[in-house]
């Protein structure tokens, strides 16, 4: 296992964190087979609607698909196989609560999804739509988020 490897792999320590201009959230590419074809699951972002991934910030004692699998369950209320290898990494500017807009990269983490649930944390809050790799792609703004949706092949995520 490379040094690279081994560090995505280890859970994040946050203890000597300092925010950066750039900020790094982990994603979920959430996905299932559909009549022998995958479909991505987006949810919508809660301030300005717009179709995303479920995404989130770095958490103390987890690895970014530990956060990921996280934020998956909390925005879209699915359960699931996560993977730990990153399939890619797309950059955005987000608008904080101050108002602020910071440069974020999120790094995205597939996940087979095995349950969906009607009741979960951010239910009332978003809504979901499940939908082929090819709409999915048109539906979201970041052309490199776009990118990996459009290209994106399970098979990439065996192990």
């Amino acid at each position: 296992m490379s040094s690279t490897s081994k560090t995505i792999l280890e859970p994040i320590d946050l203890s000597d964190a300092h925010k950066t201009d750039v900020r790094t959230q982990f994603g979920a590419l959430c996905f299932r087979i559909m009549q022998g074809k995958p479909e991505v699951l987006l949810v919508t972002s809660r301030r300005t609607r717009r179709w995303i991934v479920p995404k989130g910030w770095p958490m103390n004692g987890k690895t970014p698909a530990q956060a990921a699998e996280i934020e998956a369950w909390e925005e879209a209320g699915v359960r699931g196989r996560m993977y730990d290898r990153c399939l890619g990494l797309y950059s955005y500017r987000k608008t904080v609560d101050d108002g602020e807009d910071v440069p974020c990269v999120t790094m995205i983490y597939a996940m087979k999804v095995r349950e969906l649930s009607k009741d979960y944390p951010e239910a009332h809050e978003r809504k979901r739509k499940w939908m082929r790799p090819k709409r999915a792609a048109a539906l979201v703004d970041e052309p490199d988020l776009a990118h990996l949706i459009r290209n994106f092949d399970p098979a990439q995520v065996k192990s």
